[in-house]
């Protein structure tokens, strides 16, 4: 017997408009390793970089598509992960021009990403290529939520 996704993957893509995405969520991890947990939730590329972008200023939805070249629906799903595992909070909970801000356990993510980032320009670039820039003392000052 075929399984459903064998049975998707055969569809002609004429049919392509019936298959319905499911938005990402996020289901903390119970794996009794503390890297296997944080993997778990920062993982996903598009997680870094809404973090990344947040440190360095951003806020508003708008501001991350624009910066990231995210679509809607990957930033909505991902922005909604975040807010469930208590990485950024929406202000106002409702409504439009909310504003995204960081919590104080996002913020303690700063000096990872510093290592992250000084890590990736060492070793991740051939000789003779510049990495972009990135600040050398990343600020958690930004867009905060003091909890």
């Amino acid at each position: 017997m075929k399984s459903a996704m064998q049975t998707l993957c055969r569809l002609p893509s004429s049919h392509a408009s019936l298959i319905i995405r499911r938005m990402k969520t996020y289901r903390p991890s119970r794996a009794p390793c503390p890297i296997a947990r944080a993997a778990r939730l920062l993982g996903d590329r598009w997680v870094l970089l809404i973090l990344r972008d947040a440190f360095l200023g951003a806020e508003r939805f708008e501001e991350f598509i624009e910066r990231l070249g995210i679509n809607r629906a990957a930033l909505t799903s991902r922005l909604a992960i975040l807010q469930e595992a208590g990485l950024m909070l929406r202000e106002p909970p409702q409504g439009k021009r909310a504003r995204y801000l960081l919590t104080d356990k996002a913020r303690a993510l700063v000096p990872l990403y510093q290592q992250l980032g000084d890590w990736g320009a060492e070793h991740l670039f051939a000789e003779g290529e510049h990495p972009g820039h990135w600040p050398r003392a990343l600020s958690a000052e930004g867009s905060t939520y003091q909890s």
